[in-house]
């Protein structure tokens, strides 16, 4: 039976999501090294040719390689097996068959079990099983060849929006898997299941809301597992296979940014969790951000990783997350490698809010990104964006990392996309060296009271807000950043009320809005001045709030609002738990011209790290593709992509030579152009 497991040895193939079972991002290929780097030439490059017109699509897909293929992921979520030397393809899956896809996949699981040979794709709320080598569905899995996961949560699966994004894990037969949600009031629970790889029936659910009974119940409120969402596994997991552990990060409990319902700790929301694999019984759990109201959801996989203290090695676990901290636990007993203080914090003004009053800061290693926003830290690549910024922030609340949002407005430092982000760190074995790609990107959230409900029926105004709909298009229809304004709208009534309940793109479907909620949701959105005076009531019992956007703080010319560095690539020892270095990750050419120094840029996909001395690293807007020194930090090799990289590189080996590839998708959340590419190099002349 095949297994992911890895031998010291044997990191020359990519079989894994992001390299290996202990999620590593690590090869120990060094063909391609330090000095033979400068001989990198395109190998080859395919083209999906299914990327979204308007700039919409992305592609995040971390390409695994078995057996000379290559299994891809395109713009709109079909599956490709390539052909890993000449990247031909093979066959071609469509999983929507014309419908709207919806979502984005990061990468896909393979199993075999003697001639029995899978790949597992998530896509929308499904998961399908399909013959590795043909493409052919494997009927015997689920309901001909597919199992809805929005089933066997407890609730109507009818009213559910989930859907994949990452792949799950491997172990023995089972299929661990997480899922993405909506973040709004009403979204679906995250619990974290486990399937029979073979048949697709659930052999073990972990309940990350606890149910009456169960450990963690008592950090909620009497009753909120009945309706309260979230809390939910989306970025990937790692495993521990010779221990039979899986290592399992979650998110926020929705909403995100106000938890007046829902008073408590609320476990096991924010908590890096240790699961039996083979059972689902909790073994240890942390939490790392009580009662969020943030969005503080852990952004990537957990990384595996041993270090040495003392002399004496340790098998530990590691985790980033979106404020820039690195958290490290004893793998079995979950015990904190370093000292973690529970240190107070800012308190919530708003009405109904029960802050935590403290939250868990390691004392090693130090923040790898800025954690206080001032007035210090305002931009000054100009004077006028100095001054714009000043001015859009006079009234608004900032500080620490865990200022809370309110009514004025508040500025989040680090924002909701990092920090650490969903590509993930790479780890370094050899040298215990932890390679991680932050952001330091300002939000500014602001929230606005829900309205209550009118005779029966909430205003279309109303459920716009409830739903969320407000976060990408902002609570004036006018978009935010990559996100479409909806003040004109190009397509008629009857397609908007489709779209609602298929999702489309990074759209999420929304079944849990009834007809009569949909037609008045539509009804606002092609005629919003008739609810221009619509008056607020404020009621206790069931006061919801609701915000305005993940709205980036930018000044006049759409820079980001705090002193850069804006983008950074950060090498931490985690056996002493210091940052050894830290450079600017990204450019913006005409600053560059303005004489400033590289800034570095919003960055999405995460790094590797080789034998061979390199980390190699796209997920810049400037849509190059670079090696750098792991040592030193210093660039020594880069190249322009067709398209921006926000994905996660892989490294392989066919016939003694050295091939690396990454996904050129551009597009996405950081409003770069679209692409439908994979580019693979290998050395000139090998």
């Amino acid at each position: 039976m095949f297994s992911c497991k890895k031998s010291a040895d044997d990191f020359s193939t990519w079989q894994v999501y992001r390299g290996d079972q202990g999620s590593t991002a690590y090869s120990d290929l060094d063909e391609i090294n330090a000095e033979t780097v400068d001989q990198l030439e395109v190998a080859w490059e395919y083209a999906t040719s299914d990327a979204s017109e308007g700039n919409r699509s992305a592609i995040q897909c971390n390409p695994i390689i078995v057996n000379g293929k290559m299994y891809v992921t395109s713009p709109q979520l079909k599956l490709m097996a390539l052909d890993a030397v000449t990247g031909q393809e093979i066959w071609r899956f469509d999983p929507f068959e014309g419908r709207n896809s919806r979502g984005v996949n990061r990468g896909v699981v393979y199993w075999e079990d003697g001639k029995d040979r899978r790949i597992i794709l998530g896509a929308g709320p499904d998961l399908y099983s399909l013959d590795a080598e043909t493409g052919s569905l494997i009927d015997s899995f689920g309901s001909e060849g597919k199992i809805d996961l929005r089933e066997g949560l407890g609730r109507d699966p009818a009213t559910l929006s989930v859907w994949v994004t990452s792949p799950g894990i491997i172990y023995e037969d089972l299929l661990i898997q997480g899922t993405a949600l909506g973040e709004s009031y009403g979204a679906a629970p995250g619990f974290v299941r486990a399937f029979d790889v073979r048949t697709g029936e659930t052999v073990w659910t972990f309940h990350t809301i606890p149910q009456p009974g169960e450990f963690g119940y008592d950090t909620w409120e009497e009753g909120n597992y009945k309706d309260v969402g979230g809390v939910n596994s989306w970025t990937g997991m790692c495993l521990d296979e010779e221990r039979g552990i899986v290592y399992v990060p979650t998110g926020s409990a929705a909403f995100d940014f106000y938890g007046g319902y829902r008073t408590g700790e609320n476990l096991f929301a924010n908590c890096l969790l240790a699961l039996d694999a083979r059972t689902g019984e909790r073994v240890w759990h942390y939490q790392l951000t009580h009662h969020d109201l943030w969005d503080y959801d852990l952004p990537a996989p957990p990384t595996l990783v041993t270090i040495n203290q003392d002399g004496k090695e340790i098998d530990a676990v590691a985790q980033v997350t979106k404020q820039g901290l690195v958290f490290m636990f004893d793998r079995v007993t979950g015990e904190p490698i370093f000292p973690i203080e529970e240190r107070p914090v800012p308190q919530s003004e708003l009405l109904g809010e029960n802050t935590w009053p403290t939250q868990p800061f390691p004392v090693k290693p130090p923040p790898f990104v800025r954690q206080i926003f001032d007035e210090s830290q305002i931009t000054d690549i100009s004077e006028e964006s100095n001054q714009y910024i000043r001015e859009y922030i006079k009234d608004a609340n900032y500080g620490t990392v865990y200022t809370p949002p309110s009514l004025e407005g508040t500025v989040q430092f680090p924002g909701t996309r990092g920090g650490g982000e969903w590509g993930g760190p790479a780890f370094d074995p050899e040298t215990g060296i932890l390679y991680v790609n932050a952001n330091e990107v300002p939000f500014f959230i602001r929230l606005k009271p829900l309205q209550s409900e009118k005779n029966g029926v909430l205003s279309g105004k109303s459920i716009y807000r409830l739903n969320n709909c407000s976060i990408c298009h902002g609570g004036d229809l006018s978009g935010v950043g990559a996100f479409p304004s909806l003040q004109t709208i190009s397509i008629g009534k009857e397609d908007v009320k489709k779209q609602l309940s298929t999702g489309k793109g990074q759209m999420p479907a929304f079944p849990q809005i009834t007809l009569e909620q949909k037609e008045a949701l539509i009804d606002y959105l092609f005629d919003p001045e008739k609810y221009a005076d619509e008056e607020v009531e404020e009621e206790l019992d069931d006061l919801r709030y609701v915000h305005d956007g993940w709205n980036i703080l930018e000044d006049q010319d759409g820079y980001f609002g705090v002193k850069p560095p804006w983008g950074t690539l950060n090498a931490i020892d985690l056996n002493k738990g210091e940052i050894l270095w830290q450079v600017p990750l990204g450019i913006y050419p005409e600053l560059i011209k303005r004489g400033l120094p590289p800034t570095g840029t919003q960055n999405l996909g995460g790094p590797i790290v080789t034998k061979g001395g390199l980390v190699f690293i796209g997920a810049t807007r400037d849509e190059m593709f670079r090696a750098f020194d792991k040592q030193t930090g210093e660039i020594v090799w880069e190249t322009k992509l067709p398209f921006g990289g926000h994905a996660t590189p892989s490294t392989y080996e066919v016939n003694g030579e050295q091939y690396i590839v990454i996904a050129a998708g551009g597009g996405g959340k950081v409003g770069a152009r679209s692409g439908d590419r994979y580019v693979a190099f290998k050395l000139r002349g090998s």
